[in-house]
Parts: structure tokens; sequence; C-alpha cells
């Protein structure tokens, strides 16, 4: 048999896919850098928290038009092939994509090791090289489990951050205390931190660009895929919010800036209590938002693979797992160098700085095949204001950060 003519199986419905996506949106971000964007931002992280979802949102409308119009592997690929027709910028974004992703893997691969701390004390690159070596075997599994265990893991995180609220929500009544100058940015000086820290911020919001990628493996694209990503988004973006306030409400800015655990720390302060359940719930958040990035580069790759923009042999699918093996074990590799090579905020700014040069392309793609090409039967069209917004948010975002 032809293995390379195995087909990817369709076997993610809305729930699986929410979840999918909704894990690799909080698992990026939130559990590791929520202490970073208040290091930039101070008592404003919130505010940054709110400019960086409406940066996202018009995007992540984007993505799920595209996708519905073109359901398959290497969505930004493809997207900016049928736009423009160069075959040089469609390969040149999907790498770039790819990277990004593995670059998000490698953060929160850094991120792991101070969740992992709590319990066990030993040397960051051996952790580093088991996590990835794991991941790497899931995601080679099949993408049916590699959901399913995304999809409980996301339950676990999502659950973590509401215990978080929870414990920490007597301290909401402090929200009193500040005047307004301090939680809404006032002048030019407020304003530089919220961007700096939107900035930052933005990268604990991507992830449903990553969904996109596995469009060939979902049940009626054309509904799923929209919908799942706005529930995804909207899901994580009120958690976001919320963690981020009842952050500054209980511990200094300065403080959490300096915890490598950060949601720990806030517990630990809120309750005089060792975080020990939720420094394990934090390690599989990480572990979350890692494992599917791996699966989406891996896609990306199989999928200009077999377009002819990258070598034969990764697009090459095994007839058990159904799962591009050698492009999954290509992006396990490049995750765990990024890991050992890079520390982890110079990781999150980079794939930050990658991202929104992503998304601006992908919102022209939009615009352009919007004002030429018909709806398709089934497909649900934004506003064409909605790609035009998303260009100059991400625009906008990316030059104030240099």
């Amino acid at each position: 048999m032809d293995d390379r003519r195995i087909a990817l199986k369709r076997d993610v419905g809305l729930t699986l896919f929410a979840l999918y996506g909704a894990g690799n949106i909080i698992g990026a971000g939130i559990y590791v850098l929520v202490g970073k964007v208040a290091g930039e931002a101070g008592i404003l992280a919130p505010f940054a928290f709110m400019v960086a979802a409406f940066i996202a949102i018009f995007t992540g409308l984007s993505y799920g038009e595209l996708a519905a119009r073109f359901p398959v592997s290497a969505g930004e690929a493809v997207y900016l092939h049928k736009a423009f027709n160069r075959r040089s910028l469609a390969m040149a974004v999907g790498l770039l994509i790819a990277l990004a992703g593995l670059v998000s893997a490698a953060t929160l691969a850094n991120g792991f090791v101070g969740y992992f701390h709590v319990f066990i004390d030993g040397p960051a690159w051996l952790i580093i090289l088991v996590l990835v070596a794991i991941l790497t075997l899931v995601s080679a599994r099949g993408i049916a489990e590699s959901a399913r265990v995304a999809a409980f893991l996301t339950i676990a995180e999502a659950g973590g951050l509401l215990w978080v609220i929870a414990v920490a929500s007597p301290n909401f009544v402090h929200v009193a205390d500040f005047a307004l100058a301090d939680v809404v940015p006032l002048d030019n000086a407020a304003w530089q931190g919220v961007l700096a820290g939107a900035f930052l911020a933005f990268f604990a919001f991507i992830g449903f660009e990553d969904m996109v990628n596995i469009a060939e493996e979902v049940k009626q694209p054309q509904r799923t895929i929209p919908l799942g990503i706005i529930l995804a988004f909207g899901f994580s973006t009120v958690l976001y919010v919320l963690i981020a306030v009842v952050s500054m409400v209980t511990m200094p800015p300065a403080e959490l800036a300096e915890s490598d655990a950060p949601l720990a720390a806030v517990y630990t302060a809120a309750t005089n209590r060792p975080a020990l359940l939720l420094s394990l719930i934090g390690t599989v958040a990480v572990i979350n938002g890692a494992l599917i990035q791996i699966i989406m580069a891996s896609r990306i790759f199989y999928g200009m693979s077999r377009n002819g923009w990258l070598p034969a042999a990764l697009s090459v699918v095994h007839p058990r797992t159904h799962t591009p093996l050698r492009s999954t074990f290509l992006a396990g590799a490049i995750v765990l160098a990024l890991a050992l090579l890079l520390p982890l905020v110079s990781l999150a700014k980079t794939t930050s700085a990658m991202v929104l040069v992503v998304f601006t392309l992908v919102n022209l793609c939009l615009w352009r095949i919007k004002t030429r090409d018909p709806v398709p039967d089934g497909v649900r069209p934004v506003p064409l204001a909605v790609p035009v917004i998303g260009v100059v948010a991400s625009l906008f975002i990316l030059v104030v950060s240099l």
C-alpha cells in the first residue's frame, strides 16, 4: 500500500474542537506569563489583557471564515496561495507560522520547569528533554487520541484557574481601594506600560490559528471551525481577565513578576498554604499548550509537503496512526533545540512578533478573497470591516512594541 495516499481522518466534533482550542489558548500563556505581564503593565495588567483580546478577536473571526472556505491543513499557507497566487509567499508564511508554534511550544517547555520544580528539583535541560520527548510521542499516536488528551488537560487547567479565582475572590473587595487612575490608563506613561504588557499578553491569546491546521480532521468544518474558534476565544478571555484582576488585588505586581510559577504564588498569598495541587495543574496546562503546538506545526509541515512546498517525505502518513510521523518528529526536535537555547521571555516576545506578522497577512488574505470571490455554500461570512480592523490592530501593536 502507498501510505502517501492515506488520508487524515475526520474524527473531531465541535465540543472536542472547542476544548482543543481553549486548551491551547489557556495553556499558551496565563499559567506562565501573567506575572511577566504584571511586570510590564503593573496594576493595569487586566487592561493589558483586554487590549490583547481586542486585537486578537478580529483576526480570530477572519480565521474562522477562511478555514470554512478552505478546510485543509497548512491553513495560512493555503490562504496566502489562494489570495495572491504566490507560491514563495505561501511557503514563507507557512514556515513562519510553524516556527511561531514551535517557539511557543519551547516557551511553554521553559515555563514547565518552574512549576515542576515545586515538586522535584532537577536540571532544567533534562526536564525539558523528557517533556518534549513524551509530547512528541503522544502527538504521533493519533489526532483523536491527542485531541482527547488535550481536552482532558483543558478541563483540568480551566479548573485550576477557576480555583484560583475562587480562593482569591475575597480580595475583590480591595478593588475599591484603587483610584480610577490606577486601573485605567489615562496618560502616555500608563499607555506605554499597557501596550508593552499587551504585546506580551498577546502570546496568551494565540491558539485559534493552530485550530485551523487540523481542519482536515474536523467534522462539518464549515460550521465547526468558526463556532469552535469563537467559543474557545470567549471562554479563555473571560478567565484571563478574572485571573489578572485577582492576581493584582492579591499580590504586588513587582513581586508577582519575579515568580517562575505566578499562579501558584497567587494561591499561596491568598490562602497561606502551599500550592502543590495548583502547581500540578500548572504543569498540566503548560503540557497541554506545548502538545497542541507540536501537533499544529507537524500538520503545517504535512500540508506544505503535500502541496510540493517541502520534501515529500514529510507528507507520509502512517497507515496505523493516520498521523504524519516524520513531520511530528521534526517538530519535536525543533522544539527541543529552541527550549534549550533561549530564555522564556525572549521566546514569548519572538512568538508574538512572528504571529502578528502572520495575522496581518491572513487578514489581508480574507480582504482580498472577499472582494474577489463569491461566498461558498454553507459558509457564513463576516463583514468586510473585520479583516480591515484586524490588519490595523495587528500592525499597531507590532509597531508600538518595537
